[in-house]
């Protein structure tokens, strides 16, 4: 069955960084086009960044944008998001899918959280 495995959040001061991972298994993570997504709390989940099967197309929320990387490993199955210059505004609970469209593929996995607090 499909996992989704999110790691790297921890607790970090404004204008900290921090890398995310999210591993992946049961599809073919080589051809799907995969995304990072955040839930703040009482908010809904916000798409953060996506990119392309192979790496070579990146997008990112105009929130983030400059500041964030989404990037992969196709051989290890594990999409990635490096976070740098982060602010309050930016403490939620990341989680990555695979997407098809604006359309999440599968069940989320537990996300992993991040605070940003001084």
């Amino acid at each position: 069955q499909v996992q989704l495995v999110e790691s790297g959040g921890g607790l970090v001061q404004p204008g900290g960084s921090l890398r995310l991972s999210c591993v992946a298994s049961g599809f073919t993570f080589s051809s799907a086009t995969m995304s990072w997504y955040r839930q703040a709390p009482g908010t809904g989940r916000e798409l953060v960044a996506g990119i392309s099967s192979t790496g070579g197309r990146t997008s990112y929320a105009d929130s983030v944008k400059g500041r964030f990387t989404i990037s992969r490993d196709n051989a290890k199955n594990i999409v990635y998001l490096q976070m740098n210059s982060l602010n309050h505004e930016d403490t939620a609970v990341y989680y990555c899918n695979a997407v098809q469209g604006s359309r999440a593929l599968y069940a989320w996995g537990q996300g992993t959280l991040v605070t940003v607090s001084s």
